[in-house]
């Protein structure tokens, strides 16, 4: 599905979800644990980690989040993106797992960890928050992942809107209809139909920032 507008990507309450847990809003951070712990997980799988450690290095992940947030600056349209932040974190957890038990990730060998161990001291003398050109390429983050991440957002604003909000969002963005038709279909006027549709989308923005 695409989720796609014509609408400009970038919000000035695109950063809202990290507003509210900044806040110290308990459903806010519910919300955003939510939405990225499985994109933490795949990466930690990618690096060779079995479910169990993964879960022990999500779980630092996220304590690492709760301590530091107030350091990240949202950047629109740059590198310093929260994902791009997020998975600068999840890379030093990763090399301090493996440093910590002295093994080579599953692939690569002792090269690949010799590797990991650079970036891990760049990383510590690199302002946190920023992410380089280089660094931000090298998230291992796939359309799928992406895709999956925009589910999760969508899922939790569902249960934040009316049914009806929701129904015309769907038919036109999901499945793509006509919005004359959807407007007829829901007994709306077709100005409704638009408003509800760029209603979600700014919730999705601000749901996921500029991811």
């Amino acid at each position: 599905m695409s989720l796609h507008s014509n609408e400009p990507s970038e919000s000035l309450t695109s950063a809202s979800l990290l507003v509210r847990v900044r806040d110290r809003s308990s459903d806010a951070w519910a919300e955003l644990v939510d939405l990225y712990a499985p994109l933490v997980a795949n990466w930690c799988r990618r690096r060779g980690l079995k479910e169990a450690d993964a879960a022990d290095v999500i779980q630092e992940v996220f304590l690492n989040v709760a301590n530091s947030l107030h350091r990240f600056e949202h950047r629109p349209g740059q590198a310093g993106s929260f994902r791009s932040w997020l998975w600068l974190i999840t890379r030093r957890r990763i090399v301090d797992w493996f440093r910590a038990r002295g093994e080579c990730p599953a692939v690569g060998g002792s090269s690949h960890l010799e590797r990991l161990n650079a970036q891990h001291r760049g990383l510590n003398d690199a302002q946190d928050g920023i992410a380089s050109d280089e660094e931000a390429l090298d998230e291992p983050t796939s359309a799928l992942d992406l895709d999956e991440l925009k589910r999760r957002a969508l899922q939790q604003i569902e249960g934040k809107v009316a049914p009806q909000t929701w129904q015309a969002f769907w038919r036109c963005v999901v499945d793509g209809q006509p919005t004359e038709r959807v407007a007829e279909e829901l007994g709306l006027s077709a100005a409704s139909v638009r408003q509800a549709r760029s209603r979600i989308l700014r919730r999705l923005r601000e749901q996921l920032g500029d991811c």
